[in-house]
């Protein structure tokens, strides 16, 4: 008994720089003061004096701010930080070496006596300020769940969740048993891992990047040849063309083309005629397929 309050003791200077001895954190630490009434209640519960155990919870609620079920099994060197707030469910479970923070609920999403309703944290767990661990499912050893995170899925060993639901940010190779060891103690859950979400919206700003300035070099390809009438290129697309299309089907792209082109004549764009081609943007992608040789639109002008 002893050497366990001695571990909680420990492992409460090691992890808040603001303790300055062990008669501080026994005297006005709520976290340990917490700790210490539910293993006296948890002995309660477990020997089947189920009321004694949930007045001593009670008690310890009003003391200390921290809501524990007796039912709950908490391991050795768990410290409640700042805790006011923690709602800690019947069957929750929280492993050796584990930190909670202010405004913690390991809740439960099931109604049902007698299931596993509550989430089970593995060894050296950070659960920061406001988040919410909801359902039955494992948190592995030394994961990390930032603060308001919202989590109702399985986090692996190592990882971090954060956001509304939470994302999974997986650990680095190799990184899982450093992240778990007591010197990579991190407050508040606090990683250096980018949001998943922030790399995704990076990547998409550096291609939407790439695109405009291969979407612009090929503006000013088309512009330069555009710009040269009677190009024989183009007019070799043209006969081409021509000669896919044979008959009524040519007639009937024309009539497509124009068509499409209606905006631009109907008087909603307004251009003189004689207009070059490339400053008539409704019409340059189909007319260097349908008037190539020409720079003006055929529906002003006539195809050649």
């Amino acid at each position: 008994m002893f050497s366990r309050l001695r571990a909680d003791i420990r492992c409460i200077l090691e992890r808040d720089p603001a303790a300055r001895s062990a008669w501080e954190v026994i005297t006005v630490y709520p976290g340990f003061h917490a700790v210490v009434l539910h293993r006296w209640a948890h002995a309660c519960w477990t020997h089947g004096f189920k009321w004694p155990a949930r007045f001593i919870a009670h008690v310890a609620r009003g003391l200390t701010g921290i809501e524990i079920h007796p039912a709950a099994k908490i391991g050795e060197r768990v410290f409640f930080d700042h805790a006011m707030g923690v709602v800690v469910g019947e069957t929750a479970e929280i492993g050796d070496g584990c930190t909670i923070y202010q405004g913690v609920t390991l809740g439960g999403t099931s109604l049902y006596k007698g299931t596993k309703r509550h989430p089970t944290l593995g060894k050296n767990v950070v659960v920061s300020a406001g988040a919410k661990v909801l359902g039955g499912f494992l948190v592995g050893d030394g994961a990390k769940i930032g603060s308001n995170a919202v989590v109702i899925k399985p986090v692996p060993a190592g990882a971090t969740a954060v956001g509304i639901p939470a994302r999974i940010i997986p650990s680095k190779a190799g990184e899982s048993a450093d992240v778990a060891a007591p010197q990579k103690f991190s407050a508040y859950g606090i990683t250096q891992d980018d949001d998943p979400l922030s790399q995704a919206m990076r990547g998409l700003i550096d291609n939407a990047a790439g695109q405009e300035h291969q979407i612009a070099l090929l503006w000013q390809a088309i512009e330069k040849l555009s710009s040269q009438p009677g190009t024989q290129g183009l007019r070799a697309l043209r006969r081409s063309a021509r000669r896919e299309l044979r008959g009524g089907e040519a007639d009937a792209a024309d009539r497509q083309v124009e068509r499409v082109l209606a905006p631009c004549c109907s008087g909603r764009v307004h251009r003189p005629p004689g207009t070059p081609l490339r400053e008539c943007p409704p019409a340059f992608g189909l007319l260097l397929d349908f008037a190539a040789g020409s720079t003006r639109c055929p529906v002003h002008e006539g195809t050649p």
